[in-house]
């Protein structure tokens, strides 16, 4: 498994910006898939981001689709997560994640992701 380590969570204005980083450590990051997830008070954990182990292949959900861009640094074991136009119902705590199963793909389904970070708070005011 790999560790995973987020930052770059705040609070924003609706239609700010924010970068989410994950660092990655321990096996090899690039044999991974990596997701971004989020979990908002109250709601269910959905899925955000994936992109391949190669970069190639990256799904996003409809509601974040035009406004975040997921990338991917295996050089620098880290994958991004670039948040624009923020809307208040994009706060959620936000969770990177590796999935080795899943590494050609870009995965969106949780149970197939097998390491998690201990996630970071976005907070959007309105």
């Amino acid at each position: 498994q790999v560790q995973l380590v987020e930052s770059g969570g705040g609070l924003v204005q609706a239609g700010g910006s924010l970068r989410l980083s994950c660092a990655a450590s321990g096996r090899t990051f690039s044999s991974y898939a990596m997701g971004w997830f989020r979990q908002a008070s109250g709601k269910e954990r959905e899925f955000v981001a994936a992109i391949s182990w190669s970069g190639m292949k990256i799904n996003y959900a409809d509601s974040v689709k035009g406004r975040f861009t997921i990338s991917r640094d295996n050089a620098k074991n880290t994958v991004l997560l670039q948040m624009n136009s923020l809307k208040p119902e994009d706060a959620a705590v936000y969770y990177c994640a590796a999935s080795y199963s899943g590494r050609a793909y870009a995965v969106r389904d949780q149970y197939e992701y097998d390491s998690w970070g201990q996630g970071t708070q976005v907070t959007v005011s309105s």
